[in-house]
């Protein structure tokens, strides 16, 4: 058997270890192979995997199913895979995701346990020595601390959804409010922000919290009606870091220099950003978001190599302190 060919009987003995099997239309929607060749591969199916079961679904279709626990022995987790989660635990604690971590480091255990102790034995070597060499593309730089107390009340309330009671001290408090919030997801960046409702306001508008600043939380048992149109991810696409005003919610354009434009145009400075390389080099890009402070915190670094076309506000607040003697761009 050529190697293509057990490759191709490895992803049908998956396909085939679901609940309910495979048939020969399936095979052939799924390897664009003709019927014929669809009948020597359940064939071949039935020759690797004695345990496969055939038999005949409530609309007269011929299945063939191989029992999971047979199937499991050829899908092993890689060490690249198990790494790969292991850097997926990490990357949840540092960013305060205690509750996903704690889950992530439960499914590492579930893995663990399901493969043989004599192929356990080689992986966890083989990921060790792949987190060692990983451990160089940890990102380093300041961040808040976090209360991993209140993180937990957080993550529960938002699996709820119920209602979260916090005791906040915003910046400009001098002492800590207890508020009764509604919440509806996590905006991660330099700074985290819980994004909630507070039924207490009569606008229904979704506000952010800074979480650390936020002194104590404890989820309460009162659930709410969560507005099933809300999307997160294009919620956090209207701002260009965590921070959101709707007055400064508008087309973005910065252009970077010929000197700078191919360094800037590997980064992804929002999703829905929009490039054009002009005549001299230089890089135009565009987007709509808000957020002027940190976008100003962002384009400091770019020294004088980029200058804000639009809009006029965001254009004061950086082009006029633009310097020259940066050694290195972002």
């Amino acid at each position: 058997m050529s190697f293509s060919k057990a490759t191709q009987l490895l992803q049908l003995a998956r396909m085939a270890s679901g609940r309910i099997g495979v048939t020969l239309n399936d095979i052939e929607r799924e390897f664009e192979c003709v019927r014929r060749t669809a009948q020597r591969m359940s064939q071949a199916l039935e020759d690797v995997f004695p345990d496969t079961e055939i038999y005949i679904d409530h609309e007269g279709r011929k299945r063939w199913r191989v029992p999971q626990a047979k199937a499991a022995e050829f899908f092993a987790p890689t060490a690249d895979q198990l790494a790969a989660l292991e850097l997926a635990t990490r990357s949840a604690e540092k960013s305060g995701l205690v509750q996903e971590a704690r889950q992530l480091e439960g499914l590492q255990d579930t893995i663990k346990l399901l493969i043989s102790s004599r192929r356990r034995v080689g992986l966890e070597t083989d990921q060790d020595a792949l987190l060692e060499a990983m451990g160089h593309a940890a990102r380093p730089g300041p961040r808040p601390v976090s209360n991993s107390d209140i993180d937990v009340e957080i993550a529960e309330a938002l699996k709820g959804p119920c209602e979260l009671v916090i005791r906040y001290k915003g910046r400009r408090d001098e002492v800590a409010v207890e508020r009764r919030l509604q919440p509806y997801g996590v905006l991660l960046g330099g700074r985290r922000y819980l994004v909630a409702k507070d039924p207490a306001k009569s606008d229904g508008r979704l506000r952010h919290f800074r979480i650390e600043d936020i002194i104590s939380a404890r989820v309460t048992d009162r659930i709410f009606d969560r507005d099933e149109s809300f999307d997160l991810a294009a919620y956090a696409a209207r701002s260009f870091g965590a921070f959101q005003n709707e007055a400064e919610f508008v087309e973005t354009v910065w252009r970077f220099s010929p000197a700078a434009a191919q360094q800037a145009a590997r980064f992804e400075f929002h999703p829905e950003q929009v490039q054009e390389t002009c005549d001299d080099g230089s890089l135009i890009v565009r987007f709509t978001a808000s957020g002027h402070l940190e976008m100003c915190w962002h384009l400091y670094a770019w020294g004088d190599q980029v200058e804000v076309l639009e809009p006029p506000a965001l254009a004061a607040l950086v082009n006029p302190y633009r310097r020259s003697d940066f050694p290195s761009l972002p």
